[in-house]
């Protein structure tokens, strides 16, 4: 596996998906909104089981995509040398952060955690402020019209199915 690919997983998802809610569990096991563990038995084991899935599978398809069509990592320290917006870039700009929202969105069903889910939407707030004050400025500084033809036909956040018109490069 490529070096810098392999920190960027280890650095953002991790500290997202992994370490932050390990924590708040920690944190949380005596307070009054302790975690119980879903059982096969509840409907919430199984509504976990199914956007975890979900989740994952968008995760590992945006990664995988980034980097074969745009020859870099989601990271900022490796970022793509090319624009994509093709896969699952198609419906919605930003379907890692949608992987990880229903990763985490997972966990707080699985754990019965409202801390978690209270991460969840902080995740969700912090992302919907960085991404157009900053992502999206660098990314039409580097990819210039290219990326503002695709912000004006993807939306951001929800998913547009099925995309307005296929992409132009890829």
């Amino acid at each position: 596996m490529h070096w810098a690919l392999l920190r960027t997983i280890i650095v953002l998802p991790a500290t997202v998906l992994v370490f932050i809610p390990a924590a708040i569990l920690l944190l949380t096991r005596d307070s009054s909104f302790p975690p119980k563990l879903a059982t096969p038995s509840q409907i919430w084991f199984w509504l976990a089981l199914l956007v975890a899935g979900i989740g994952s599978y968008l995760c590992v398809w945006t990664v995988k995509h980034f980097k074969k069509y745009g020859e870099g990592t989601p990271a900022p320290w490796a970022p793509p040398k090319k624009l994509v917006v093709s896969g699952p870039y198609r419906c919605n700009r930003n379907p890692m952060i949608t992987g990880a929202l229903l990763l985490l969105l997972a966990e707080a069903l699985f754990f019965h955690s409202w801390p978690i889910a209270a991460w969840m939407i902080l995740f969700f707030v912090g992302n919907a402020i960085y991404f157009p004050l900053v992502e999206e400025k660098g990314l039409e500084k580097r990819f210039g019209d290219d990326y503002l033809k695709y912000k004006a036909r993807v939306p951001r956040w929800i998913p547009r199915f099925p995309p307005r018109e296929k992409p132009e490069t890829d």
